[in-house]
């Protein structure tokens, strides 16, 4: 394990962390804050700290090759690096009392979670929200994604990095170089950002705000600089304008990159993209269904809603426009399990992936076709492809984790004295990366009164469910460590 190069791929990663702390900064300085001050400290503490790990780690020999352990030890432990800082704006600001909450709050951000500890958001100054949602939209493609776009020297064997982070269980470049990959990744994505900020300014909202949301539904974050949400504009049109742009972020970004080129059946011919989009609609009209007559008396108003609160919870972007806790049981029942499912891979959706999910499923079928027919032989199959047993028992092994470290963490939270439903919920939604839960952290309300312990394990959550688990539970492995 070469310490000294991952000290310097950190370091780096810091100093372009402190120097985006700049367009908050300016923000601060536009509608003439004074706390304009605390990002002032936080850019000189986060660019020196990253000036002084790359000078203290010098290149030694030669970095044209990352092996799959210090790909995996890169990411995750930069990634921590960039949480930490991260958290300094929300530390030095009059809004946090204690650099538990700002963690938390940075955590949050960057693994797009969306999960929050403010109370007063919309008494939060101008240059702190945009910080909160700046720094969802640098996390929703991912930091190591964007140092690949940015930083040539990492394009020589930089899968692995790319491998580590990319949101995907089977992450593929687009073209032969990664480095020309992550830039197209970084054009889709920011195509995609400002076309939301024009729709929404279409629709009367001002500037800020408009920025503000489309930096947190392109990565699927969620972060808001208003209270009650989506919910206080009370607009048909931005919700479903929303509606739209998250659907398009819970769609591999590598169909956008085909459609824009011209491909036009690219989302058409996609199996996951079909299962995706389908899922979406019939969970829509069954909500639907559901909703109409006991909770809205328009059929007009009950799909309105429907569709928002499954698009916002399916593609882990975490929106509100209702309290679905006041919904019947069924579509309760929905939501908690699109927080399993998550978007597509190669999104900036969390969740388990309908790619995953799709592979299960037929998985399974498998298993039991086997049993009537033993000597059959028989492959998994997506779009004509046959999946690598590798490959399959890395996806099952993923969702045993991921449900063994859910019931896990569930069972730790309610130890700390939280009731079942909201420990079970809130450990659901931050693996998940998803927002709002259930109980006394829904829709309607936040996380601030979790317990110290339990907001640094729930931190842990995010964590585990942005970078796919294996990256960040692997450091743990006795056998990762031996040479």
């Amino acid at each position: 394990m070469r310490w000294q190069f991952i000290a310097r791929i950190t370091g780096i990663l810091l100093f372009f962390l402190g120097l985006s702390m700049i367009a908050p900064l300016l923000v601060s300085l536009y509608y003439h804050e004074l706390a304009f001050g605390d990002f002032i400290h936080s850019i000189a503490i986060t660019t020196i700290a990253g000036i002084i790990l790359i000078i203290g780690s010098k290149k030694r020999g030669s970095d044209d090759y990352i092996n799959q352990k210090e790909g995996m030890a890169t990411v995750a432990l930069a990634w921590m690096a960039i949480t930490l800082f991260g958290a300094l704006p929300f530390y030095f600001g009059p809004e946090f009392t204690n650099f538990t909450d700002a963690f938390f709050e940075s955590v949050s951000g960057f693994t797009t979670t969306g999960s929050s500890v403010m109370t007063n958001i919309q008494g939060a100054t101008k240059g702190l929200l945009f910080w909160r949602s700046f720094i969802q939209w640098l996390g929703g493609m991912g930091i190591i994604v964007l140092s690949l776009a940015i930083l040539p020297f990492l394009g020589v064997g930089g899968i692995q990095l790319y491998k580590a982070e990319v949101p995907s269980p089977v992450p593929d470049k687009l073209t032969p170089r990664l480095s020309d990959s992550a830039k197209i990744l970084w054009a889709v994505y920011a195509f995609l950002t400002l076309a939301e900020i024009i729709f929404l300014l279409g629709g009367g909202m001002p500037l800020f705000e408009a920025s503000c949301h489309a930096f947190t539904t392109l990565p699927t974050g969620g972060f808001s600089p208003k209270n009650a949400s989506i919910a206080h504009y009370n607009s048909t049109y931005f919700d479903y304008v929303i509606v739209v742009f998250m659907v398009l972020a819970g769609i591999n970004f590598s169909l956008h990159y085909q459609m824009l080129r011209g491909k036009t059946l690219a989302f058409w011919q996609d199996t996951e993209c079909r299962f995706f989009l389908g899922l979406v609609l019939v969970l829509t009209l069954i909500m639907t269904w559901n909703i109409y007559g006991s909770v809205y008396t328009s059929l007009k108003d009950a799909f309105r809603f429907a569709s928002f609160q499954v698009v916002s919870i399916l593609t882990t972007t975490g929106f509100g426009t209702a309290d679905y806790e006041i919904f019947p049981g069924l579509s309760q029942a929905l939501l908690f399990v699109c927080m399993f499912i998550g978007a597509s891979a190669g999104s900036t959706g969390g969740g388990m992936k309908c790619a995953r999910v799709i592979v299960c499923c037929k998985y399974c079928y498998r298993e039991l076709f086997k049993i009537i027919h033993p000597r059959s032989i028989n492959h998994v199959k997506i779009d004509n492809t046959v999946i690598p047993n590798e490959i399959l028992r890395s996806i099952m092994g993923f969702l045993a984790l991921y449900i063994s470290l859910f019931i896990g963490s569930g069972i730790l939270l309610a130890g700390m004295g939280i009731d079942m439903i909201t420990a079970f919920g809130a450990v659901a939604s931050c693996i998940g990366n998803i927002g709002p839960g259930f109980g006394s952290v829904g829709p309607t309300e936040n996380f601030a009164h979790m317990p110290v312990m339990g907001k640094w394990l729930l931190a842990w959550c995010m964590l585990l469910g942005r970078l796919e688990i294996y990256t960040v539970i692997i450091l743990f492995v006795p056998e990762f460590w031996k040479k």
